[in-house]
């Protein structure tokens, strides 16, 4: 068997479906029975779509967590708030922080990325490219215009219909196209609660009752037997959300409660169907700032999961391949470096995709790698470039797996 290709994620939404989902969210009034199937008939056209050009390990595209623009870099995590019983008012960022318990390690907002202050200029121009991400998710003023869901009763998870929904369609794509295996999303414990709460006395306690909600989730996903990847990019993005830089030591305290509340809601599901997803967010900027893995990979290993996706694409880590050399990694686990980009137009060539593949096949042998995307396609690179590199991605497989 060659080198496997899978993705991080999210791929490009027809625009028929964006629309149906803005509509949605808009309260405009739409046929529900109309739009379930709508919403079937989109992934297994989307499950199809991969597997013809190569991807052996597909997934939904996270078309059962609505996008409601072609440009969305939040839909990975706003999909929950709807799952969730317990969320009350939506309020601006800069509340979410002066309402927490006070034991709680504050994150500052967007504005206070060290990385959005070191290129304040470049950020702060609306024809830099960089400023995109504000944009999309925000509106013109993203540390005042973010809206967020505050906690103010207990959490329950209340989306069990939504997530039978997405497993059953995705189901239905793998028997059309004939997937053996599959991947479904989920929200790691670390981001679900970086939302407000005024519910529960501690930060601890916040993150553990995430943890318990979500293993709902993570559960109905394995127990049809499809891989749950949790997403969880707080692991590594968190590190920039401090608006001073704290020590290591701190933050690796700050980080194992979060890897401890996941191992927990992991407890008992089979490691080979648990992937975890740790990249730096999707924002296309210069990511100066970012945390490096060499500081991150010791935490990465204990993470009861049977593979690991993480960026090893783009400019900024691409270099950390060294790294898994020597990584204390299980025996049985499995990496899935990103080889192609989410944060450039550039279209990668097949033959520089198979030299990435490689240098992970020498680490650690071809049968543990599967070769993927730095991060989710859909809503953040134009469709027709999303899939020209999931094609890339396939082809570079294919070369790697000839070489050897």
């Amino acid at each position: 068997m060659g080198i496997q290709t899978s993705h991080a994620g999210s791929l490009p939404r027809p625009d028929h479906l964006i629309e149906l989902n803005r509509r949605r969210m808009d309260g405009e009034g739409v046929d529900e029975a109309d739009y379930a199937q709508q919403l079937h008939d989109a992934t297994v056209e989307v499950v199809k779509r991969q597997t013809d050009i190569g991807i052996t390990l597909p997934n939904d595209g996270e078309y059962g967590h609505a996008m409601g623009a072609k440009v969305d870099y939040g839909a990975w995590w706003s999909y929950i708030f709807t799952r969730l019983d317990g969320l009350g008012r939506m309020v601006p960022m800069p509340e979410i922080t002066a309402a927490a318990p006070k034991d709680t390690i504050t994150l500052g907002t967007f504005a206070e990325r060290r990385d959005w202050n070191r290129f304040a200029d470049a950020y702060g121009d609306p024809e830099s490219g960089v400023a995109a991400r504000a944009k999309s998710t925000a509106g013109e003023e993203p540390e005042m215009g973010m809206m967020l869901p505050v906690c103010d009763g207990p959490l329950s998870y209340v989306g069990h219909a939504d997530a039978a929904r997405d497993i059953a369609n995705l189901k239905a794509g793998m028997e059309a196209s004939g997937a053996s295996g599959a991947f479904l999303c989920s929200l790691g414990p670390g981001s679900c609660s970086r939302i407000g709460n005024t519910h529960y006395a501690t930060e601890e306690e916040f993150i553990w009752a995430c943890a318990e909600v979500m293993r709902e989730e993570y559960l109905a996903i394995t127990n049809a037997g499809i891989i749950v990847q949790i997403d969880e990019p707080s692991f590594a993005e968190n590190w920039d959300q401090f608006a001073t830089e704290p020590s290591l030591e701190e933050y690796r305290k700050f980080t194992m409660v979060r890897v401890e509340a996941l191992n927990h809601a992991l407890r008992g599901i089979p490691r080979e169907l648990v992937r975890f997803h740790c990249c730096w967010g999707s924002w296309h900027g210069p990511h100066s700032t970012d945390i490096g893995m060499a500081d991150l990979v010791d935490m990465l290993v204990r993470i009861e999961a049977g593979s690991y996706s993480f960026e090893a694409a783009n400019a900024r880590h691409e270099h950390e391949w060294r790294i898994w050399k020597d990584a204390p990694l299980p025996d049985d686990v499995v990496l899935v470096p990103g080889v192609v980009g989410h944060a450039t137009n550039v279209l990668e060539h097949p033959q520089l995709v198979a030299d990435r593949i490689g240098r992970f096949a020498d680490a650690v042998g071809p049968d543990r790698v599967i070769a993927a995307t730095d991060c989710g396609l859909g809503g953040r690179v134009h469709p027709q470039i999303a899939w020209a590199k999931l094609e890339a991605l396939a082809q570079g497989a294919e070369l790697a797996s000839a070489r050897g």
